[in-house]
């Protein structure tokens, strides 16, 4: 009886036994239900927010600084052109005609004589074989220059020949064709600017003096007729010009760089630099460790140095505006922009409007004055 009841005792510890370490692991497993959280808070609380973020995801949610490069808008003039080529002819040129066929049996001026008018420049004898004439004299018919000679002395020549061609070289012009869509901006009077291969550090002046009336139907252009101010001296017929007619000119409108001008969706806008607006805003409140985190953007974004001390920090603001004259470059803002605002012209690629911005290059502003390149 005795060894019975000691076994009994033996199975009735080892089951009690059993029964503690599953309390005890059940406890250890259910004890944030049971008994509160692990760090000893009251069951059914919730934690702090933000109190379960890992290293580095307060420093994610810190606000990115894009770096970019500004200049100002300025008030100057602008001017609109087409650019054209053409050739340097005379204004004025006769062909000289004899009075009667026969023989050209004298000339008596060469290529680049000047005439008067009625000077005689050649003969011509009409004598045929059994009949003798007196010689008859060819007369220039302007005053001017002689620039071709088609014959020689001994030519049989007729009245529907030319013996020479005059010239007014102290007046000459350059013959240009305009593409047809350009046709609704020609008109006479309009400036230009010109210049040639032989002279390449000089500027030509010259005004539109005649329109066609009709249009080429081969080539879809239109002739213009050009006078040329100056340069009478040295200007030779026949030399190629490179020619902008100013078609537009303005005067104290806005202008910046074009590529400052974003377009997207069909709105055209600029991001004009608030520097007053730079210290607003979520990262404001997290003191030293936002100053960090935006320089981390910086470099991130922008591959530039945070501990620059000469950047300016800022905010963009998206500005929609008015586009006028777009030309070399440049940018007539017809509204939606004052003189002397600080526009993003490099780096607007990503940004929005309120979005915090680093200075980083400052361009120099347009000219007040507009210079033709």
């Amino acid at each position: 009886m005795g060894t019975k009841k000691m076994k009994r005792i033996v199975v009735l510890l080892l089951v009690v036994a059993l029964l503690a370490i599953g309390v005890y692991f059940g406890l250890q497993r259910f004890g944030g239900v049971i008994g509160g959280g692990a760090d000893g808070s009251a069951p059914g609380t919730e934690k702090a927010a933000g109190t379960d973020q890992g290293p580095g995801q307060g420093e994610a949610e810190q606000e990115a600084v894009f770096a970019v490069s500004t200049t100002q808008a300025v008030q100057g003039q602008i001017k609109d052109y087409i650019d054209v080529n053409g050739d340097v002819v005379t204004k004025t040129r006769v062909d000289t005609y004899p009075d009667t066929a026969g023989k050209l049996s004298g000339l008596y001026v060469e290529v680049g004589d000047r005439v008067r008018k009625d000077q005689v420049i050649a003969e011509v004898d009409p004598s045929k074989p059994g009949m003798q004439f007196s010689a008859s004299p060819v007369k220039a018919p302007i005053g001017g220059m002689i620039t071709s000679l088609p014959v020689q002395v001994g030519s049989t020549v007729s009245q529907q020949m030319t013996v020479a061609q005059v010239s007014k070289m102290d007046d000459l012009e350059l013959r240009v064709h305009v593409a047809e869509r350009f046709i609704s901006k020609m008109q006479v009077g309009l400036p230009a600017e010109i210049k040639f291969e032989a002279y390449p550090s000089r500027k030509f002046t010259g005004r539109v003096r005649e329109i066609s009336p009709v249009v080429d139907p081969v080539s879809r252009t239109l002739e213009l007729k050009i006078s040329i101010s100056d340069g009478a001296d040295v200007l030779k017929a026949g030399m190629f010009g490179e020619v902008k007619i100013i078609t537009e000119e303005k005067s104290k409108v806005v202008k910046i760089p074009s590529d400052s001008l974003v377009r997207r969706f069909g709105d055209d806008f600029v991001f004009v630099v608030n520097r007053d607006a730079a210290g607003t805003g979520p990262e404001a409140a997290a003191g030293t460790g936002a100053d960090k985190t935006d320089s981390d953007a910086t470099d991130s974004a922008a591959g530039e140095d945070s501990a620059n001390t000469s950047d300016i920090l800022g905010r963009a603001e998206r500005r929609r505006v008015s586009a006028g004259i777009e030309i070399d470059q440049k940018l007539e803002v017809r509204s939606g922009l004052e003189p002397g605002e600080e526009v993003v012209y490099r780096g607007q690629t990503l940004l929005e409007d309120g979005s915090k911005v680093r200075v980083v290059e400052q361009v120099q502003p347009l000219s007040e004055s507009d210079t033709l390149d």
